[in-house]
């Protein structure tokens, strides 16, 4: 991943939706430049993106009432303000530094959408779901918390980026449910992790080099959930206008029940920046390397059951015990009092004055 010498130019678009059974929107999005830390990019267009990059994302509230609603707008805020003042601050904006920076963006939101929760009892348990992209240089990172998703569609087709933190995943990768099974259950809306609801998370961090010609979709489960894969491909085929894409997705969403809130970010890359178009380029899942230890991965659910083809876990040597300490030599104890004489000859002594005592008291008596 070399930087890219020329620019990169990205044009994005971005809407919301109630739904049709919900009476209130817990959905959020944001898209801004970290440049110039504006957040007016889904106007006009293309924008070019600048050296600290372009920034994408979509939450999804829950908590009932208006704790949702709070905990998405505030991931956004958060995530938004900690890039722009510890990543804009770095002397050199290197794109392995910037995933990191991501990365550290959805922890720092983490603990305090968790602090405020505790400390406000009307809005205790409420959480969000976060999916944040971060283009720089021709390199797209993605940063997850729960089942919010990213599609890249090159060359036609549309490729999930991301994977969801959601039980049904969990039992699909375990291979305990195929994929459509797993999208006809009901318990697929179960995520396994949030922002918000637990003091620590793990934050999943992937990685794709871009094309001229690729577009971005990022959306909430009210989307995903309505919408497969392949329609979003052909949608993307058939509009390419980004505001006509967007209210595409939206309607068809609700033609579908809309039976939760609908929020979508679409972004089309361009510019010399990028390599030319290429269907045939590979557009995975890629997790990017942080060179961390898992102790310091934020950890919250438990490690995945090793696949067939991966090999079982190494047992840690057994550690030896301490060895012993050096034996202290003891003390001599102290040598008891010294007595004057022998026992019996304390005792003869003892009889002799008490026969004399006798004899004294005898004579008296005379």
């Amino acid at each position: 991943m070399t930087p890219s010498k020329d620019g990169v130019l990205v044009t994005a678009r971005a809407r919301t939706d109630l739904g049709r059974t919900r009476d209130h929107n817990e959905d959020a999005f944001l898209v801004a430049d970290l440049t110039t830390r504006t957040t007016d990019l889904t106007n006009g267009g293309p924008h070019r993106v600048g050296e600290r990059g372009s920034l994408f994302l979509v939450a999804d509230g829950m908590g009932g009432a208006a704790a949702g609603e709070l905990a998405s707008s505030m991931a956004a805020d958060l995530i938004f303000r900690h890039l722009v003042e510890s990543w804009n601050t770095e002397p050199s904006p290197a794109r392995e530094q910037f995933a990191l920076h991501l990365k550290a963006a959805l922890v720092q939101a983490n603990e305090r959408i968790h602090v405020y929760s505790r400390e406000h009892p009307d809005v205790r348990g409420m959480g969000t779901t976060a999916t944040v992209a971060g283009v720089l240089d021709g390199t797209l990172f993605l940063a997850q918390v729960g089942d919010s998703r990213a599609y890249l569609v090159r060359g036609g087709a549309a490729t999930q980026l991301t994977k969801d933190q959601s039980l049904m995943q969990r039992l699909v990768d375990a291979g305990e449910l195929t994929e459509e099974e797993a999208e006809q259950s009901e318990r697929r809306n179960i995520i396994l992790q949030a922002l918000g609801p637990d003091a620590k998370i793990r934050v999943d961090l992937t990685w794709q080099e871009l094309r001229r010609g690729d577009t971005l979709v990022i959306c909430s489960d009210g989307l995903s959930g309505q919408v497969k894969r392949e329609e979003i491909a052909q949608l993307v085929r058939e509009n390419p206008d980004l505001d006509a894409l967007c209210d595409h997705l939206i309607v068809l969403a609700n033609d579908r029940g809309g039976p939760d809130n609908i929020t979508t970010v679409v972004a089309r890359f361009d510019g010399e920046g990028l390599s030319a178009p290429d269907p045939a380029a590979d557009v995975a899942y890629r997790a990017y390397p942080t060179g961390e230890p898992d102790s310091d991965e934020h950890e919250v659910t438990p490690a995945a059951a090793p696949t067939a083809d991966a090999p079982p876990p190494v047992p840690p040597a057994p550690v030896p015990p301490p060895p012993p300490p050096p034996p202290v030599a003891a003390e001599p104890l102290p040598a008891p009092p010294s007595r004057s004489g022998s026992p019996a000859t304390l005792a003869l002594a003892g009889t002799a004055f008490l026969l004399l005592l006798l004899l004294l008291y005898l004579l008296l008596l005379r």
